[in-house]
């Protein structure tokens, strides 16, 4: 107990350092965030994860991920590009990731129940190698 009384302001920035370093994961909700693009792969490959790039039309025929399918941000709401299913997984991905996440957490909020934004978007799937596609 002397311990203690002695050294509180020692266990007091033990018990801080141990909740920054918790933070980004429960910020997170668990880490239903955002997905690099090996764990995108598993997902697709695995779980029969869904593609949903949230690009407009014009950056979508551009080049997009293979596969994916093209259901703009400001669409999300009752499209018809989305799986009925809402127990399938969807990987969310934009351009860099920054649209993705909003769009997550919009179909998070719609009632999907496996929803990930993939981190980086195109430009970390190009970097990955991973396959993309041109539109007509």
């Amino acid at each position: 107990m002397q311990f203690i009384v002695e050294n509180w302001l020692l266990i007091l920035a033990a018990f801080v350092s141990g909740g920054l370093l918790l933070w980004p994961m429960l910020a997170k909700g668990g880490g239903s965030g955002s997905v690099s693009t090996t764990d995108a792969v598993r997902l697709i490959n695995q779980e029969k994860a869904v593609l949903i790039d949230v690009r407009e039309p014009d950056e979508f025929a551009a080049g997009h991920a293979a596969g994916a399918r093209n259901v703009p941000l400001g669409t999300l709401d009752g499209a018809k590009g989305l799986p009925s299913n809402k127990a399938v997984p969807l990987v969310v991905m934009c351009a860099t990731g920054a649209r993705a996440s909003r769009a997550a957490a919009q179909l998070r909020k719609a009632g999907h129940a496996s929803v990930h934004a993939l981190a980086g978007g195109t430009a970390a799937w190009r970097e990955a190698s991973l396959p993309i596609e041109k539109s007509a």
